[in-house]
């Protein structure tokens, strides 16, 4: 023991002795100081597998100083990825594998006021995950009993993630107190990109685009959708980035450049010049000119997604409506080590085209149109009739249920679970159609797109685009406002 105590001892006046021989250069010092922990790490991890009371698995060790290193940055999006989760990371950039189809993240610490669970970004439309309800800014409290909050994130993949056809329960957490569990049947996720349809209203010929995530193939398809709605002759187009996590910046970048005609669309900066990037729109592969768009948003669209809406929004070529973004305003790089493992690293921040970074702020929509909020008593009837089952067995004993059918039903349903017809009418149909595949929208329930809709329908388009402002134009209107108070 003695002897173990005076090695120890030794490495760290080692190291004391060394960091006190300081150079005037702060680069030198720390480059010094650099190279020195370094040694220090690796004279560590020697000792201690060498002298444990039982023998070590080497891997243990590095992967646990990889992790803590990375943890240590306190960054959610910087991480080790073990190999399981690099394999992970390849079958959702391919986009086939078995799981519940949820995008997800997790803090890095958890403490008792504020528990790492495991926060729902957006749930991949037409998934498993969807289709049983979940939505973005759910909680993932437990997973197959195991609480999530004490688990990492590989472990969060690989019970989410498996053999198609098992269930997965989960334990959903929603806004201050609501808790139900869940039964997710893992599937075949093959993440599509792009959804699309002609929109008929009243008096206008609308395109509406759904974009889920932003994948190599998501240009070709948007340009298949623009191509369909010139020859159905749109007046107006509706661009859905609700709950689309991201993806690809190249991706991103040349669907902006489909709307944008010259000019800056994003910009990167890291620490490292290299990491430095502008990405300009070019005329010539611009396909859209003069029209009216309008973008939904809400606080599941993030990264990629925020780019596009960023860009559009500062070009003035498209009125926000929705929800305030998730504000993930980063640039991060996978890089495979060795051992099949990686990591995942931060390398820069993105700017919009007027300069500015939204990065754990978001973007606000131009107009704020939000979803009604549950009162106590409906939180309460909601889970309830949740964990009845009877929609589920309702619906499984009336395989062939139409609108009126699913209207009816919603009021023989109120009569016991005081919630309003339009959420039990939503409730209803996404059984209705979990088996059919998801609707593409929903408009007797989806606020936000009725809002767009008459955005053109009372033709205000014009006029709410002149208020509308840059974000830059935002940001310093909120930095004078501080100032004067």
């Amino acid at each position: 023991m003695v002897l173990l105590t005076i090695l120890f001892s030794n490495l760290v006046l080692s190291s004391t002795q060394i960091f006190a021989q300081t150079a005037s250069d702060n680069e030198r010092e720390t480059a010094l100081r650099s190279r020195q922990y370094i040694e220090l790490i690796g004279s560590i991890f020697s000792f201690v597998e060498n002298n444990y009371v039982d023998k070590l698995n080497p891997e243990l060790l590095y992967e646990g100083a990889l992790k803590g290193m990375l943890e240590a940055l306190d960054d959610p999006y910087t991480s080790y990825l073990d190999k399981a989760s690099m394999r992970n990371l390849s079958d959702t950039t391919v986009g086939n594998f078995g799981g519940v189809g949820l995008t997800i993240s997790k803090p890095v610490t958890s403490t008792p006021e504020k528990p790492a669970y495991v926060e729902v970004s957006s749930p991949i439309d037409g998934g498993p995950g969807f289709k049983a309800g979940i939505q973005a800014g759910d909680f993932l409290v437990a997973i197959n009993g195991i609480e999530t909050k004490d688990i990492t994130m590989e472990e969060v993949l690989s019970m989410l993630r498996g053999t198609i056809g098992e269930t997965v329960e989960v334990l959903v957490k929603r806004g201050k107190t609501m808790q139900f569990s869940v039964k997710i049947v893992r599937e075949l996720i093959e993440v599509p990109t792009v959804k699309y349809d002609m929109l008929k209203t009243k008096t206008k010929n609308l395109g509406y685009l759904k974009i889920i995530e932003f994948t190599p193939l998501t240009a070709q398809r948007v340009q298949e959708a623009l191509d369909i709605f010139y020859d159905n002759q749109y007046e107006g187009l509706i661009i859905d980035l609700r709950n689309n996590p991201g993806g690809l910046i190249d991706s991103v970048y040349q669907v902006a450049d489909k709307f944008i005609d010259a000019g800056p669309i994003v910009s990167t900066r890291g620490r490292q010049s290299f990491n430095d990037t502008t990405f300009f729109a070019a005329a010539r592969n611009t396909a859209v000119r003069n029209m009216p768009i309008v973008v939904l948003i809400n606080r599941g669209s993030a990264s990629a997604s925020e780019i596009l809406a960023g860009a559009l929004k500062d070009d003035h070529l498209a009125y926000l409506v929705g929800e305030r973004t998730y504000g993930k305003g980063s640039v991060q790089q996978v890089i495979p080590l060795y051992n099949k493992d990686g990591i995942k690293l931060t390398i820069a921040r993105y700017y919009t085209p007027s300069d500015v970074n939204i990065d754990k702020i978001g973007i606000p929509p131009d107009f704020e149109v939000l979803f009604p909020e549950l009162t106590e008593k409906e939180e309460t009837a909601y889970v309830d009739l949740l964990e009845s089952k009877r929609i589920e067995e309702y619906v499984q004993e009336h395989p062939n249920m139409n609108e009126n059918d699913i209207a009816t039903y919603a009021k023989v349903l109120r009569k016991n679970y005081p919630l309003n017809e339009e959420s039990l009418r939503k409730l209803i149909r996404n059984e209705v159609y979990r088996t059919r595949g998801s609707l593409l929208y929903d408009l007797d329930y989806d606020v936000q797109l009725r809002a767009a809709i008459e955005i053109f329908e009372s033709n205000s388009y014009d006029e709410r685009m002149k208020e509308a402002k840059t974000l830059k134009e935002l940001q310093d209107a909120f930095v004078l406002a501080e100032k004067e108070e």
